[in-house]
């Protein structure tokens, strides 16, 4: 005859409320740190999940609206927003700051109007920064992860072992060491490290998740902010040569004081027709 083995849920016969109930004052605020840990822990989960998950879909409509257009600032003068995508706040301040250098530091070149390589890199400055704060932003948060993850059962096992040892010093004082007077104690102190355990294996999953959801929305956010770089310098930076930029202040140069030479002799004849005609 095969013995058959009765499998019930861990809560069902009361094992983690006899374990709770017998556990020791130093075991009860051990736990009580935990569940808190664990609060702060589910909080993040849900916060940056729906962060990242809004991240990337919102990332994907960008990019998809970007790549078909053929101007950088095609978007920014539309006023199209892709409010929850780093990719866009990128986008957004580069643009803003190649914006007010063309409007301010810009040359009338063959009618367009172009900024010069040092307003290129104050675009890059910009776009730099940018990609680093919205790193950060990502990144916010992640540290209540991995605090939980690496002190999660360590906190556990500190309620524990101290429940251990106020069960041995009883043990030793009533001078009984059998297995009845051992077990509810034993049972208290290893409840601390179920609930380290506990706080400490979602946060776990959840932050190597994360981590590498948010390593490559940087990566991502990297390689746009080099292209997006090249399309400025591409539809808005002077790349003329330097032989031909001086040709061209020259041409300039020769164009604007032949203007003034009219406007003198024009003056000059303008005098010199005001006596001859007082003295007719």
């Amino acid at each position: 005859m095969i013995p058959t083995v009765s499998l019930n849920p861990m809560l069902a016969d009361g094992a983690l409320q006899f374990a709770f109930e017998k556990a020791t004052l130093e075991g009860k605020i051990t736990i009580g740190a935990l569940v808190l840990v664990s609060f702060f822990s589910w909080t993040v989960i849900f916060t940056k999940a729906w962060q990242l998950i809004r991240a990337r879909r919102v990332a994907r409509q960008f990019f998809e609206a970007y790549r078909g257009t053929r101007d950088p600032l095609e978007l920014s003068r539309s006023e199209k927003a892709f409010e929850g995508a780093p990719a866009y706040e990128l986008y957004a301040a580069g643009a803003e700051e190649l914006e007010y250098h063309l409007k301010n530091n810009a040359s009338e070149i063959r009618g367009s109007r172009l900024v010069s390589t040092a307003s290129l890199a104050s675009v890059k400055a910009v776009l730099e920064r940018t990609a680093s704060q919205e790193a950060l932003s990502l990144e916010k948060g992640m540290i209540v992860l991995s605090t939980a993850v690496a002190g999660g059962p360590f906190i556990g096992l500190l309620g524990t072992v101290w429940g251990v040892m106020e069960t041995f010093s009883g043990i030793a004082k009533a001078a009984s060491a059998s297995l009845t007077a051992m077990a509810p104690g034993v049972a208290g102190a290893l409840i601390a490290t179920v609930v380290g355990l506990f706080v400490a294996i979602p946060a776990m999953f959840a932050y190597n998740f994360m981590v590498t959801t948010i390593r490559a929305i940087t990566q991502e956010l990297d390689a746009f902010a080099t292209e997006y770089a090249i399309a400025i310098e591409h539809g808005y930076v002077d790349n003329r040569p330097l032989g031909e930029e001086i040709n061209e202040a020259n041409r300039t140069l020769v164009t604007e004081i032949a203007k003034a030479n009219e406007q003198f002799a024009d003056r000059l004849v303008s005098a010199l027709r005001g006596p001859a005609d007082r003295r007719a």
